[in-house]
């Protein structure tokens, strides 16, 4: 190992040191079920708005979005274009009247105990269906963080995928299991502010020292066509299909159904800090998008200019052959570009973590606490939660042990499923009175179950629906979860006087704060 590695593994240590400290520093705080999954409602501003962006964004932000453009161009940016729609429309719509309603719905602590309390649910199929749909695709989703964590300890220090891939899950571990969703929230502020620098820095450097004059030039000799690759009509060099387009817009469909994220409108502790949080959220994504699409263009242009060509397999690890070679000069520089590394880091972490913590929920709250064992208490809710914390993670890292794992086909089938399975159900119960409890749970399945038939069940000619199409599973999951839940809500009981009058309350704003 030499000196500029020394230099960057020391980073690394001081981060992920770091990390765990604050894990230990709220592993007493954390006294009953409710500090554990959602801090006693008690989260600020700026961390609910960090913490919700960079649990959201993952390593996809850092290295599966400009790893695509770097590879096809900016044909890829309309998934950008949709993620950051989606996220002004869950800030604006979603996080307030969610807010409300957790708290109006006798309090509900998860996303699932939303839904029960929500429709009245006294035979829990909606807890239950919703923590098996949590648990499934936030073990995909989970694996995908980790398979980004492998991939940039094995790219920087040439450590083997494997043992790399298990010193993240180890570190992930330790402060989630002790500091739950504080510890969770707290760190997730400073990764999303070190993915933030990382994101501003790097590609203004590397563009600084190619100069914005030559980019076309160099583009064009590492082998593409300047003209197409800048164009976001183009897919390489041909044009870009409307369905193309489609499919990458309606990613941002999916904010609308993400646990891990809505859960985080949940915690803030007033609506006076919600609104700070919505406006600092949709400047953090605006940049953040921007700029990671940026890395892409400026990456290629950069890394060519330095007799570097990354593979398609290997496109994902732009962002870490930028930081390599702008930082690499001296003693202390390596130890900056090693900062600028752990915000990749903080990116894979700041996902798996909060998607431990909310599979963990579903499981000891929801389907623990809520069906198998009503009688438990906090102390052994607490304890169920953390040994699933244990468990999820050893599953996802045994999905996560191939290093071939696309980052960015993970990443889509969970968002994908999660998406359609949630967002219909959760628009509606917010803003459309008429819904019942048969709707919400024909919405679901046919949502999740759309999902999976579309990418993984081989129906024409031995190919999948979404292979033939190129559309976005996504799409049609949300589009025929939302058509079932109104045609069933209306041909079936109208909801009860009860959830009538939760749904005015939440509606006229009649809903006090919870204590």
């Amino acid at each position: 190992m030499n000196s500029n590695q020394i230099w960057v593994l020391s980073a690394f240590a001081v981060y992920l040191i770091g990390m765990i400290l604050i894990g230990a520093s709220f592993m007493k705080k954390n006294k009953t079920s409710e500090d554990y999954f959602l801090g006693g409602r008690q989260i600020g501003g700026w961390v609910a708005a960090l913490s919700a962006q960079a649990s959201d964004m993952s390593g996809w932000l850092l290295m599966g979005l400009p790893g695509s453009i770097y590879a096809v161009g900016t044909g890829e940016i309309w998934v950008a274009v949709g993620l950051f729609i989606g996220t002004v429309c869950n800030w604006v719509f979603v996080a307030s009247r969610l807010r409300k309603y957790t708290i109006r719905a006798n309090n509900a602590l998860t996303f699932p105990a939303y839904l029960e309390n929500r429709f009245y649910d006294k035979k829990k199929i909606l807890l239950v269906i919703s923590s098996v749909v949590v648990v499934v695709f936030f073990l995909v989703y989970t694996a995908s963080a980790l398979a980004a964590g492998g991939k940039l300890f094995n790219s920087v220090f040439g450590i083997d995928y494997n043992i790399a891939l298990t010193i993240g899950v180890v570190v992930i571990l330790v402060y989630t299991f002790m500091g739950g969703f504080l510890a969770v929230c707290t760190t997730d502020f400073i990764q999303g502010m070190l993915m933030l620098v990382g994101l501003l820095t790097v590609p203004l450097v590397a563009l600084a020292i190619v100069k914005p004059s030559e980019l076309s030039g160099l583009l064009a000799d590492s082998g593409v066509n300047a003209d197409n690759f800048l164009n976001p009509l183009k897919y390489g060099d041909e044009n870009i299909s409307a369905v193309s387009i489609i499919s990458g817009l309606a990613w941002g469909l999916g904010y609308f159904g993400m646990p891990h994220i809505l859960v985080r409108f949940m915690a803030v502790k007033s609506e006076k800090e919600l609104k700070k949080s919505k406006v600092i959220a949709i400047v953090w994504v605006a940049l953040s998008l921007v700029f990671a699409c940026i890395i892409g263009i400026v990456g290629r242009a950069y890394l060519f200019s330095k007799d570097i060509m990354l593979e398609d397999g290997n496109a994902e690890n732009v962002f870490i052959e930028m930081i390599k070679e702008v930082f690499n000069s001296d003693i202390a520089i390596p130890f900056i570009g090693g900062l600028f590394l752990c915000g990749i880091l903080a990116a894979i972490m700041s996902t798996a973590d909060s998607q431990l913590l909310v599979t963990a929920s579903s499981v000891s709250e929801d389907i623990y606490r809520g069906v198998v064992n009503p009688k438990a208490d906090s102390k052994k809710v607490l304890l169920v939660s953390r040994i699933t914390v244990i468990v999820v993670a050893a599953l996802a890292f045994l999905i996560a042990w191939n290093p071939n794992s696309s980052i960015m086909k993970l990443v889509s089938n969970a968002w994908a499923g999660l998406g359609a399975a949630f967002g219909p159900v959760i628009l509606l119960s917010l803003y459309w009175k008429r819904i019942n409890l048969q709707g919400a749970i024909a919405g679901m399945l046919s949502g999740g179950l759309t999902v999976i038939i579309w990418d993984y069940i081989p129906l024409i000619k031995g190919d999948t629906i979404g292979t033939v199409t190129k559309l976005y599973s996504l799409a049609p999951g949300f589009a025929i979860s939302l058509i079932l839940i109104v045609i069933v809500s209306l041909i079936t009981k109208a909801p009860s006087e009860e959830m009538l009058k939760e749904f005015d309350d939440v509606a006229n704003n009649r809903v006090k704060e919870a204590n």
